[in-house]
């Protein structure tokens, strides 16, 4: 036999034990794959685990298990963090309740004493400026407990066109009020998502009315094929900056004084929770909100 036939012996079976390497490499990284992703989207403490003995795979497996580690103890960090902001909140809301309504009880006992016109503006300044604080202390009181309600996401398949329609007819008297008539686009196409249906509810609402608060006499509402919801209204309230903004908690317009601050952040956790995406923007005197469910 001649050296080329031993070559040949020999360059296939490197041939066959690289294939081997490979097809063991592919397999360890679906594997990792398919467990990180189940490490993910489930509630557990378990670790990446993979079958192969091969060294570069296992210390791959090895350092993702020390990144989920690390990223379970923020987890729990910033949790805890966020109950105990809550309980402050809960208790500095609690403290500023009782003085704030005593200086709204003197407030009203002065009212009814003669007064001179400069002493009556004087004193309806300090009684607006009051009230502002304690529509804001009871705001820091609701926040914490806006989204407790719903812990537990129960979703079902939902028809968004039906949704919408039953929302926005709940804002007729509103509309009327605020000089309104809303252009209103829903596709006939059926819209079906798998979210929470009261979750939905809360967004529609939440975001209606803050378009109502905002708006100049002005406001769209479309339903796209594609699933997407619009919302477009007027304001001369915004600008670029502020709308960057306008989930923000707690965030108010400074000219908007009728705006809770905490609508719209509620109304994103919500979105979110639901596997959804919501975005802002602020253009040529319009601000646009667009919600997309997955």
């Amino acid at each position: 036999m001649s050296i080329w036939f031993y070559l040949f012996i020999i360059v296939c079976i490197i041939t066959i034990i690289l294939v081997i390497k490979i097809i063991v490499m592919k397999n360890g990284i679906k594997e990792i794959e398919e467990k990180f992703d189940f490490v993910i989207k489930s509630d557990t403490n378990s670790l990446i685990t993979i079958s192969t003995n091969d060294s570069n795979l296992k210390n791959l497996a090895k350092k993702i298990n020390l990144n989920l580690k690390k990223i379970r103890k923020l987890e729990i960090q910033y949790n805890q963090g966020n109950e105990e902001l809550k309980r402050s909140i809960t208790n500095i809301s609690h403290d500023l309740r009782t003085p704030l309504t005593a200086i709204r009880g003197y407030l009203d006992l002065i009212g009814d004493n003669n007064l001179s016109k400069k002493q009556k503006d004087y004193l309806s300044y300090i009684d607006d400026k009051t009230k502002i604080l304690i529509t804001l202390t009871e705001q820091l009181f609701n926040f914490s407990k806006s989204l407790e309600v719903y812990k537990n996401i129960d979703k079902q398949d939902v028809v968004l066109n039906n949704i919408l329609e039953e929302t926005i007819c709940t804002f007729y008297d509103l509309f009327i009020q605020n000089n309104i008539i809303p252009r209103i686009s829903i596709t006939k196409e059926k819209i079906i998502k798998r979210i929470n249906k009261d979750m939905l509810k809360r967004i529609l609402e939440n975001i209606i009315s803050n378009a109502i608060k905002y708006s100049d006499e002005f406001l769209e509402i479309k339903l796209n094929k594609d699933g997407t919801i619009i919302f477009k209204n007027r304001t001369n309230n915004l600008d670029k900056t502020s709308v960057e903004k306008i989930f923000d908690r707690y965030y108010t317009v400074e000219n908007a004084r009728k705006s809770n601050g905490i609508g719209l952040s509620i109304a994103k956790q919500l979105v979110e929770l639901n596997n959804g995406t919501i975005s802002a923007k602020y253009n040529n005197g319009y601000l646009i909100i667009e919600i997309f469910f997955l």
